[in-house]
């Protein structure tokens, strides 16, 4: 039985023509065992090799390896071969397929849609279109695609997968969450619905959820980049670097390039000869934990409440970084607001200016952070008050703005660059990101 099916994978992809009913067989056994896909490595290799002896290959054999190098995962290759196989609706289907994998999803968009015109299982293509159309921003277009396509692909696992993925996008995580489960009851192995759970479950702080979905998600080809990229962070956040190495390693196997991947690796190798203090960091953890409560947790007064929201105060640790004369300074803040903030601050075993202990400061240096606050145009409060979501941060950079409790992009903006590289597998890469998507806003960071 076993050489029957190696004989099927080889056979299909040589038949003649290599067309709609080829690839489905082609997928039907490479589902039912997924150890055939070694098997389409050695068929693809052996196309490969024949054709390169033939100084003219055909647009067909160019479709054939473009297929087979997109199924194995191999999206780069592909690509460039399907870009020699004719303008038919294969080619484009599985040129998106490559585009959609390689996040270039404004090419896909475009793929998908000719391979909709071509009438190359045009359902499947317009849902396709509709997840690219979904990650460049374009959601009510993918939601109308999505309304046109229910009566004809509602019950799918590619139909609930992108509706789900939309709620997402909408912020209604729960509904995405039952949309997605239904995409997985309809086909285990789905990997779009995989991912889209785990990316969840990490935005939600469920790491162990987030990678049990990741790894199902690299289990059988072709596995979405990110995956990796994903699975690698929740791994360094772990101290698990050998293992978080290797999920970067698998994407370089793919793209040499990828820069993202190659800084983490070498992010990896650094961090496995650190030295790990547990009980430091214990204690670091905690502190931290304390200093990221917000202000409005404590029972202060309206008055002093009100006094902190208007000098941007908003955390016990801000507090930290206050001074009683800049509190003074505030309008309204008296010295019953100020013994009130600083007995609640002595029972967390804290006190103004703690922070400031032991900097240089001359006599008139004081925390900007603290200042009375100065009049802001309409256009830059508005920015300010923008949710770091809207940044569209790597994982990397956005599990930092959690761990730090920065919410709007005013609280980033109030951070230095050196706070940031405080934070726990924050890098210098990392840094550039976040100062490059404030550069777009006209933002910088504190002291920047």
């Amino acid at each position: 039985m076993t050489e029957m099916m190696t004989t099927d994978v080889r056979a299909i992809m040589d038949r003649t023509p290599f067309d709609v009913s080829a690839v489905a067989d082609l997928r039907e056994v490479l589902n039912r065992d997924p150890s055939r896909y070694r098997t389409l490595r050695d068929a693809v290799a052996t196309i490969r090799d024949r054709e390169q002896k033939d100084k003219d290959v055909p647009p067909e054999a160019h479709l054939r390896l473009g297929v087979g190098e997109v199924l194995l995962g191999r999206y780069g290759v592909g690509l460039n071969n399907l870009k020699r196989a004719g303008d038919g609706g294969m080619a484009n289907y599985f040129q998106g397929l490559a585009l959609e994998n390689l996040q270039r999803y404004a090419e896909a968009a475009e793929s998908f849609s000719r391979s909709a015109q071509a009438g190359y299982d045009p359902k499947n293509s317009e849902l396709h279109r509709a997840g690219a159309l979904r990650r460049i921003g374009r959601v009510d277009e993918a939601r109308t695609i999505l309304q046109g396509l229910e009566k004809h692909s509602g019950s799918s696992a590619e139909y609930h997968f992108q509706q789900g993925a939309v709620l997402a996008a909408d912020g209604e995580l729960e509904l995405a969450s039952a949309e997605l489960e239904k995409a997985l009851s309809l086909d285990k192995d789905h990997n779009g619905a995989l991912f889209e759970l785990a990316y969840i479950n990490d935005l939600f702080g469920n790491d162990d959820a987030a990678v049990d979905f990741y790894k199902r998600c690299t289990e059988r080809p072709p596995v979405p980049l990110a995956a990796w990229i994903n699975l690698g962070v929740l791994y360094e956040d772990e101290m698990r670097f050998r293992e978080a190495e290797q999920c970067y390693r698998q994407v370089l196997n793919h793209e040499p390039n990828h820069p993202r991947a190659r800084l983490f690796v070498k992010d990896c190798q650094a961090s496995k000869g650190m030295y790990y203090d547990e009980e430091a960091e214990k204690g670091y953890t905690v502190l931290k934990q304390l200093l990221e409560i917000p202000v409005t947790d404590f029972e202060l007064s309206v008055r002093s409440r009100n006094c902190l929201r208007k000098m941007n105060i908003r955390t016990l640790g801000d507090l930290t970084r206050t001074t009683e004369i800049a509190l003074l300074a505030s309008k309204n803040f008296g010295e019953t607001s100020l013994a009130e903030i600083k007995e609640m601050m002595q029972s967390k075993g804290v006190r103004l200016g703690m922070a400031l202990e032991g900097s240089e400061r001359g006599p008139t240096t004081h925390d900007h952070r603290a200042e009375p606050p100065q009049e802001i145009p309409p256009e830059v409060q508005a920015l300010l008050s923008k949710p770091i979501s809207e940044l569209s941060l790597s994982v990397r950079a956005r599990k930092c703005m959690s761990k730090l409790n920065l919410q709007s992009v005013g609280d980033l903006t109030r951070r230095s660059g050196d706070e940031l590289l405080e934070c726990k597998n924050f890098g210098v890469t990392s840094l550039n990101e976040v100062r490059d998507k404030l550069s777009t806003l006209g933002l910088k960071l504190k002291n920047d």
